[in-house]
């Protein structure tokens, strides 16, 4: 054990001095190739080191090795304990702790380049501490003590060994005390009142285990009732609860309470009345309010202002033309004069008012009318203004940009001109032109795509529908339509092609998590400029792939629905849900039967242009699961499928989908998977697509050191064709059997953290090969790897999924 020791310790720090002269040789010489040498053995040398943790733990003290939380009977969960714990031990990635590795190989007497570096981007140990340790214990009594387990216990034990320590959280959950009786203790009447016309949504329940974040809840939620109806001065603060445990029998009663308001009365003495409600009198809009201005005109810039009535709002602005049309402004307002106050109303006027993407700055605030001047019939009132301040109009940008099409890096050169309010209405105009180069890899042979274009689209910020009243819709679901037209010069290795397409779509939201899109017009029209005599015969033999490369008009709509709890729960899991649907080509076919059209070569043509037939769907689902600061799992799974019919035998080109690539199962490169079982003649271009395709997908990400984080992964699926084609034998999808075609891949990447923009690196490795025909699949079981046709390796932009 000795000599194994010192035979450690020696290799160690052979490695830390390899490490820090190449680390040097690279500051030298600027070497790529040492660059990524050095990567690898920083992760190295990171995990060697980790073995020895407590490297720099003082010699009286210890490492604090592991936290462990047991909870005795359900009630409460282990994951909301967690955030109660005062010390929690070095981070971990596979078991390993891979940031004290790094911190470990710096040389902690050293401040100079790389050694403080290494400290910096590595996590230094955590030393034991016994007060934290009792903070954590009163911290977690105190928590479930609020979930009603008045008289649990928590008891810590610590166990010490080899300068390391784990402490044990042992949590002894006794039954909760449950609600016996509320009772409500109104000092005002009217709010009394209130509350029982609304007392069925109340949160706390008899019979219901008391919990303090339930009474917090409830006061929120009355709170923000009381205040949407009127009373402006009311707050939580009025509100109080009180607990009695006496009743026994692990019973309590809650007295659920509101004060009245307090007023300064004449000589400063202060005294409780009842609350207020108020309403608004007036609402003042400055429609082009800039802050510079105001501050540096003072007086003159105020007596330079104009002031219009329009729909009972008063619009003040400069002498000039307002930017944005008034109507506009007011048809984003919940608020109106003569209204009880609104907290809600007002939030939603915010909210609405910024999602035009007009304004830079949105502030609504309220004056309270004085006594004498605002009490009128009884009534409080209150004087509203909105400060509007608009976002520069019109930019200009040109952009370089990386480009990924599923693993195939490229270039391009874009010129935008954007416009927020083309015609004073926050109409959102976006004209871009594009030039792109990009390279295509594949079985060692690199060919290339250039393609040009022009896109234009024009965003409204209403439904525009003829003859049918949208305002009370556009100020509950926020919808927008928009007009997207654009025309594209592609040059493909194997052909030339045009595609010009228009689409005319509404988007709007469902509620916080949930958005439609409809497109009930999506036009698109393909021509085949030139196609390789080669590529042209091989296609020919089958119909399938004669049918896929062909001048094609696509005309039709499609539906999508997206629902993301990301931006609600940003440090939680969250789900991504997009469902697709699209149909094309029923009206076109319908007008071909009603006219009883002649059909060339068995399909309908409109202006000399066949047209496709085809309804498709697919969905597509993900869950990321945040295990801790550094790391994180995402799960994966896309179904979806497009079957020809009537005029088409295949669904277009564009629309088929393919496997394989940066954003699939990594182990293949782009479409070279698939489909099914069939097997291809590998000695040409492999390009291939289908009609069917499921996937599935597992990665582990977690952050390494600098701007480096790391990941492995597991893919598997495939793609199939819906008919069965004679010349790609294998292909067809077939729901008994299907699963005996997917193909699996495992692998692990790197991701470089660049802050504009994250650059991937990926290595795949086949699992499970379709293309084996006889034995067992599982490559692993069947034959030897061949570095050359089992592994993959993509360099892509952001993450797969």
């Amino acid at each position: 054990m000795i000599v194994f020791t010192i035979r450690s310790t020696l290799y160690l720090i052979y490695l830390r001095y390899s490490f820090i002269q190449n680390l040097e040789k690279i500051i030298s010489n600027k070497n790529i190739v040492s660059l990524r040498s050095s990567i690898t053995l920083i992760i190295l040398v990171s995990l060697i080191s980790a073995c020895n943790p407590t490297k720099y733990v003082p010699q009286n003290e210890s490492l604090l090795d592991e936290v462990r939380v047991t909870v005795n009977k359900e009630g409460i969960k282990k994951a909301d304990l967690m955030p109660y714990i005062k010390q929690k031990p070095n981070k971990r990635i596979f078991g390993a702790k891979f940031h004290l590795g790094l911190y470990n190989l710096s040389d902690i007497d050293k401040e100079k380049w790389p050694h403080s570096w290494l400290r910096n981007i590595g996590e230094e140990p955590v030393i034991y501490d016994p007060y934290s340790t009792g903070k954590s214990v009163e911290q977690m009594r105190s928590y479930i003590a609020s979930k009603g387990y008045f008289d649990s216990k928590v008891k810590d034990t610590v166990e010490t060994a080899n300068r390391k320590s784990k402490v044990f959280y042992n949590v002894d959950l006794k039954s909760p005390y449950i609600i016996r009786n509320i009772y409500y203790q109104f000092a005002d009447t009217t709010i009394e009142k209130f509350f029982y016309f609304d007392s069925v949504n109340c949160l706390i329940e008899r019979g219901k285990p008391y919990d303090v974040d339930v009474l917090q809840a409830e006061r929120s939620r009355f709170e923000r009732f009381i205040r949407d109806r009127g009373f402006y001065s009311f707050s939580g603060d009025h509100i109080y609860f009180n607990v009695d445990s006496t009743p026994g029998n692990r019973k309590v009663d809650i007295y659920y309470g509101v004060r009245k308001a307090m007023k300064l009365a004449d000589g400063g003495k202060v005294t409780l009345v009842p609350h207020s409600i108020y309403r608004i009198r007036n609402i003042y809009i400055f429609p082009d309010f800039v802050p510079k201005d105001v501050l540096e005109g003072g007086e003159a810039y105020r007596e330079s202002l104009d002031t219009t009535l329009v729909d009972g709002y008063y619009f003040i602005t400069p002498n000039i033309r307002p930017h944005m049309k008034p109507d506009l402004i007011v048809q984003s307002l919940y608020l109106k004069p003569g209204t009880a106050f609104n907290v809600t109303n007002s939030e939603q006027s915010q909210s609405h008012l910024m999602s035009l993407k007009t304004f830079r700055l949105v502030n609504i605030f309220y004056n309270e009318i004085t006594e004498t001047d605002g009490k009128q019939g009884g009534n409080n009132w209150l004087d509203c203004t909105i400060q509007l301040t608009l976002l520069s109009q019109q930019s200009f940008r040109v952009e370089v940009e990386g480009t990924n099409s599923a693993g195939n890096l490229g270039g391009a050169l874009n010129f935008i001109y954007q416009h927020k309010n083309l015609f004073r209405g926050a109409e959102l105009f976006d004209l871009k032109l594009k030039g792109a180069y990009e390279a295509l890899s594949q079985q060692d042979t690199i060919r290339s795509i250039q393609e040009y274009g022009v896109e234009t689209s024009l965003r409204f910020p209403k439904f525009l529908l003829p003859f049918v009243k949208t305002e009370g819709f556009i100020k509950k679901y926020n919808p927008s339509t928009s007009l997207l037209a654009a025309y594209n010069y592609q040059n493909m290795p194997f052909y030339t092609r045009t595609m010009a397409n228009a689409t005319f779509g509404y988007t709007w939201n469902g509620n916080t998590y949930t958005t439609h899109i409809v497109n009930p017009v999506q036009f698109n029209l393909v021509n085949l400029l030139r196609i390789d005599p080669d590529f042209e015969a091989r296609i020919l033999s089958s119909s399938y792939l004669a049918y896929s490369y062909r001048d094609v008009m696509i005309l039709g709509g499609s539906y999508s629905f997206i629902f993301n709890t990301q931006k609600i729960q940003r440090s939680h899991d969250y789900w991504f849900v997009r469902l697709n649907a699209e149909t094309s080509g029923n009206i076109l076919g319908l007008i071909g039967n009603l006219a009883k059209m002649n059909k060339t070569d068995g399909v309908y043509n409109i202006l000399g242009q066949a047209f496709a037939q085809y309804v498709r769907a697919d969905i597509d689902i993900r869950y990321n699961v945040i295990l801790n600061d550094v790391s994180s799992i995402v799960y994966r799974g896309f179904a979806g499928a497009g079957i020809p019919y009537g005029n088409s035998r295949a669904i277009p080109f564009e629309k088929q989908y393919f496997g394989g690539g940066a954003n699939g199962i990594r182990a293949w490169q782009v479409r070279t998977l698939g489909p099914g079982s069939y097997v291809p003649d590998q000695s040409k271009f492999l390009n291939q697509t289908a009609d069917i395709k499921i996937e599935a997908n597992a990665e582990y990400r977690f952050k390494l050191f600098w701007i480096l984080e790391g990941a492995v992964f597991l893919d598997a699926g495939n793609i199939w064709s819906f008919n069965n084609d004679p010349t790609r034998p294998g292909s067809q999808f077939i729901l008994k059997s299907f699963y005996r075609d997917l193909a699996v891949g495992t692998g692990a990447g790197l991701r470089f953290d660049l802050s504009f923009v994250r650059m991937r690196v990926d290595m795949g490795m086949k699992l499970r090969d379709p293309w084996i025909t006889t034995g067992s699949r599982w490559i692993p079981l069947s034959r030897k790897y061949d570095f050359k046709d089992d592994f993959a390796f993509v360099i892509a932009i952001g993450y797969p999924f």
